[in-house]
């Protein structure tokens, strides 16, 4: 089941988090992102299979098993537990032991070092059993039986020498205790022969006493005597195998793709796990808490921001959805003021949307109003095909007609989409002032009216202060992001902020970034075009400037903190871009 949230902002909807099973699809959805470490994985993986198949396709392994048992007077005594009297680890490491290598060279005419003899030997034991297994490795099958029944055959000789000469020991010793113990009864015997009488009795008693003892160190020799020293039976004679050990070649590849897949997928894991890019959608609804309303495809830097033939391009239609996704979350439909940004990076594509939503806006009959907070280098007006219209009455009691906002206004023609207006930016002397200033309210109160919407363009979020001081304006935030381009702790930063400032996150739009037009040539030509733009200062433009030169804020005071005086005050054409089409210039009797 899912849980449900409350959302940031007073009387926000519910934010849906996902469920364990949903986490896991998102998680596995992610690892495939890299193909790259997977197919490394699995490369490893064939390769190691490669090799295993390699060096086990000429090995061959003769086998020969062994019941071991211990000595004993009667082997069908079932009181006797040979599992109790048989240690298998010490019986183990004694059929590897050198004694028994030199035992086994010596029979094979082996010429090198006996130890070596033992490298292919491998002596197991299976579970609950007096039974030794003894496998023998080598590249020649008939090599490898002989050795291995050869190796059998030391260690059961050098068990029952071993048990020979402790049984051999202890008969001498109880013969050199038998010995003297014999003569004194034998002396004492010759002593007693012929007497009688109440004298003789202790020493009868002395003789018998000596007897019982031969008797009893006489049956222990017997005993030693008729022990069965056999140290084992062989069960399974060790024969040349007919194939070789190794899994073969596809068995191989096999266990080596699946252990590919399985490290490739590890390691993909991995690299997840301490990527601190934000790789999904998950990721970014998770970090800024709020639902993503689109997913924009790669563009072009030369593109044009407004989307063109509308009616028939599939990115218009995403930008549709996100603006009816909007539309109906009710922390906007109230008063349809709307704040779009990016973190960080460029603003371009925060400017694509800005301009596209109010496109699709004014489709609805919607009366839209853009207004680009961007006052360190404005670019908005030379991107769009704009003409200058008269400003709004308010403006004509500002004391400073040209100061930021209240300057200027341009209609904007969206084609069949109908036209939006725009407030273009300027470059002030104090941005702080002009965008806290009373004109900027008045220029968002205009949303108060039902058919109006406002649409606020600012620069990336960590670049610049300027969104967080008009986030508590607005109805909400609309984030552009790239998820590749920033970390899941930078989102979480911004939503912080953007919360802490009094605003609210209404959603993100993801995009993928945007292409150069030529690659690496086209970006060099861009910084070659910049740096002429830069240089050429004795060329003038189209509107008195030099072609290429950033206009610079007068220095007479005005209300915006040094508002830009004349009719092209605060405009800035980017010499970077190519898609500055064309801007009016307001005729002399325009108000």
């Amino acid at each position: 089941m899912n849980q449900v949230h409350g959302g940031p902002g007073a009387g926000a909807p519910p934010v849906l988090v996902d469920d364990e099973p949903d986490l896991l699809r998102d998680q596995f959805r992610q690892l495939l992102r890299y193909p790259r470490l997977i197919a490394g994985g699995v490369l490893l993986g064939l390769l190691g299979g490669a090799w295993l198949g390699y060096s086990t396709s000429d090995t061959y392994v003769a086998t020969s098993d062994v019941v071991l048992r211990v000595p004993t007077e009667d082997p069908f005594n079932p009181s006797i537990a040979v599992e109790k009297t048989l240690d298998m680890n010490t019986e183990r490491q004694a059929a590897t032991s050198r004694r028994t290598a030199e035992r086994a060279a010596e029979a094979l005419d082996f010429p090198g070092d006996p130890a070596d003899l033992v490298t292919g030997l491998q002596v197991t034991n299976p579970p609950k059993s007096q039974v030794l297994r003894f496998s023998y490795t080598t590249a020649d099958p008939d090599l490898s039986a002989r050795r291995a029944n050869a190796l059998v055959a030391a260690y059961l000789a050098d068990r029952r020498e071993q048990t020979e000469q402790t049984r051999d020991t202890m008969i001498k010793g109880l013969q050199a205790q038998l010995a003297p113990i014999a003569r004194q009864h034998d002396e004492l015997d010759e002593e007693l022969d012929g007497r009688t009488g109440a004298e003789a009795e202790a020493d009868f008693a002395v003789k018998a006493n000596l007897l019982n003892r031969i008797t009893e160190l006489s049956n222990r020799i017997s005993k030693l005597k008729a022990l069965d020293v056999t140290p084992g039976k062989v069960i399974r004679t060790a024969t040349p195998p007919t194939s070789s050990d190794g899994p073969g070649w596809a068995l191989s590849l096999g266990l080596g793709g699946a252990v590919g897949v399985a490290l490739g997928l590890l390691m993909a894991w991995v690299r997840l796990v301490f990527d601190p890019a934000a790789r999904s959608e998950g990721d970014v609804a998770r970090a800024l808490r709020a639902p993503v309303l689109g997913s924009l495809p790669r563009t072009r830097e030369t593109d044009p921001l407004l989307t063109e033939d509308r009616e028939e391009s599939p990115l218009a239609e995403e930008y549709r959805s996100i603006a009816y996704r909007l539309a109906y979350d009710q922390r906007f439909a109230d008063r349809r003021r709307l704040l779009v940004a990016a973190p960080r990076g460029s603003s371009r594509t925060a400017a694509a949307v800005a301009v596209n939503l109010a496109a699709s806006f004014a489709e609805t009959g919607k009366r839209v109003l853009i207004v680009e907070a961007e006052l360190r280098q404005p670019s908005l007006e030379g991107q769009l095909r704009a003409r200058e219209i008269g400003r709004p009455a308010w403006t004509l009691d500002v004391g400073e007609g040209d100061a930021w906002p209240a300057g200027r206004r341009l209609v904007v023609d969206a084609g069949e989409s109908g036209t939006f207006d725009l407030v273009p930016g300027a470059r002030v002397r104090n941005v702080a002032r002009a965008l806290t200033s009373p004109e900027m309210s008045r220029l968002v109160e205009e949303a108060d009216d039902p058919n109006v919407t406002v649409i606020v363009l600012t620069p990336p979020v960590f670049a610049y202060a300027d969104a967080l001081a008009l986030v508590d304006r607005v109805d909400g935030v609309l984030v552009v992001c790239d998820p590749r381009g920033v970390h899941r702790s930078q989102l979480a930063r911004l939503r912080d902020l953007i919360t802490g400032a009094g605003g609210t996150v209404l959603g993100t739009v993801m995009h993928r970034g945007q292409r150069g037009k030529g690659g690496r040539q086209g970006r060099k030509a861009a910084k070659a075009a910049k740096a002429a733009g830069k240089g050429s200062r004795g060329t003038k433009g189209s509107h008195g400037q030099p072609r290429g030169a950033v206009p610079r804020p007068a220095r007479a005071g005005g209300r915006a903190g040094g508002a830009e005086a004349g009719p092209a005050a605060g405009r800035y054409e980017d010499p970077s871009t190519t898609m500055a089409l064309r801007t009016v210039t307001p005729p002399d009797d325009q108000p």
